[in-house]
């Protein structure tokens, strides 16, 4: 993906990338170059423990998932590794618009003058320097350019080779709660790993789910997870939008169990083998047995029709899809990037779910797998694991970002979101 006229690099050797979901954590352990460009040696994954919607809650706990996660995929691939690319799911991470202009003196543009403007002095992380808990206290995890001015005239993709008075520039920068940055940086140090890059858990899955057409011409990413749903909205190449609702398929896991009263092992059971959001005229007529919560795993069991698992299942996942839509509503992207969506992540294989999401939000809607990479066995190829695959691509492409020499902020439009939407409206 075109990065802002900014040439990415390419990375070579050994790259690790750990995902830390939810529900379950993946380490794939690549070597990067070569005529594959891309190709695991080493592949771990082990169920989540110490992680809720995302956060890490108990340090002791996920520090040993983290462990147990990463040696097998050291084990497989035959060597230790120091530093991860490590995913970020949590903090209430929010995304704005920030544009800003230095001065080229009227001479040609250069690449000097592009890794200036990349390098302001100080990024707004908030509208109001409120996080919405009262802290105020936000941490930076990309600033990613997505449209340069050169003397106010908008629309410029790669400003090297022109002449100007002023560069300007327009930062999507995505920010979260320092606090859950944190609780990740030091999991992950106690595990004697070092944190190379930290990406966004929707921008990881983008990465590795969508085609270029799509990111081109407008999509909606929707990454369902166990205990998250995250969104990604690209335009013209660029992610221009990002946003998390902390609702996913452990809560339809737990209201299978509340509802049908059995242990949540066997409502998780239940939800992969037999559910499903559509219902269908033989459900009231297939009965399944279901193990009372309490008894012993032989013990005594309740019969119910499928059509009361299709009943539980799809409230809630009609909500989640509901949400979904009103937070693009509220960000001014409901209809401003088309009407393409993706869906990807482990609980986006629900049977029927591609439909209710088209039906929900109005969209055409695709499920999406992890793009082909050597070396990925199967049973780590499916919409589960597109978060891992797309930190391994994130640590190969590295895309060009601001990083933290002056600028002077030009005029910007109000409102927390309306800048973004304005932006594409002016440019496009």
């Amino acid at each position: 993906m075109r990065k802002g006229g900014v040439q990415s690099k390419t990375r070579t050797g050994v790259i690790a990338a750990l995902d830390i979901g939810t529900s379950k954590m993946c380490c794939l352990i690549a070597r990067a170059g070569g005529a594959a460009g891309l190709r695991v040696t080493g592949i771990g994954h082990q169920v989540s423990h110490g992680v809720r919607a995302g956060a890490i809650v108990s340090l002791d706990e996920a520090e040993a998932a983290v462990r147990a996660t990463v040696e097998a995929a050291e084990q497989m691939a035959g060597e230790q590794i120091k530093q991860v690319v490590v995913n970020l799911s949590a903090g209430h991470p929010r995304s704005r618009l920030h544009a800003y202009d230095v001065s080229v003196a009227g001479h040609q543009i250069t690449d000097a003058d592009l890794g200036r403007i990349l390098a302001p002095s100080e990024l707004p992380l908030d509208d109001d320097g409120d996080d919405g808990d009262g802290t105020g206290e936000r941490e930076l995890v990309h600033a990613i350019p997505v449209g340069y001015t050169i003397d106010g005239n908008r629309g410029v993709h790669d400003p090297r080779g022109l002449y100007g008075q002023r560069l300007g520039v327009h930062l999507h920068i995505v920010s979260a709660e320092r606090s859950a940055v944190r609780n990740l940086a030091t999991c992950i140090n106690r595990c004697h790993l070092d944190i190379e890059a930290k990406v966004i858990s929707p921008y990881a899955a983008a990465l590795a789910g969508l085609v270029e057409d799509e990111t081109q011409l407008g999509v909606t990413l929707i990454d369902m997870g166990g205990g998250t749903t995250s969104i990604a909205v690209f335009f013209d190449g660029e992610l221009v939008h990002t946003d998390l609702i902390p609702v996913g398929g452990a809560h339809v896991t737990n209201d299978i169990a509340m509802g049908l009263s059995t242990p949540r092992s066997h409502a998780e059971r239940l939800k992969t083998l037999y559910g499903s959001v559509l219902p269908s005229p033989s459900d009231d007529r297939e009965v399944l047995k279901v193990p009372l919560m309490g008894e012993e795993a032989d013990g005594e069991t309740s019969q119910v029709p499928r059509s009361m698992l299709v009943g539980i299942m799809r409230p809630r996942l009609e909500e989640t899809f509901e949400m979904v839509r009103a937070r693009l509503e509220e960000a001014g992207f409901d209809q401003a990037v088309g009407r393409h969506v993706v869906l990807t992540g482990g609980a986006s294989q629900i049977p029927g779910l591609r439909e209710l999401a088209g039906q929900t939000l109005d969209k055409q809607v695709r499920l999406a797998r992890p793009q082909p990479v050597e070396g990925l066995a199967e049973a780590a190829s499916g919409p589960a694991f597109a978060t891992c695959v797309g930190l391994l691509r994130y640590a190969v492409q590295q895309p060009a970002e601001a990083v933290q020499t002056a600028a002077r902020p030009m005029e910007e439009p109000n409102g927390r979101f309306g800048r973004i939407g304005q932006w594409i409206r002016e440019n496009f």
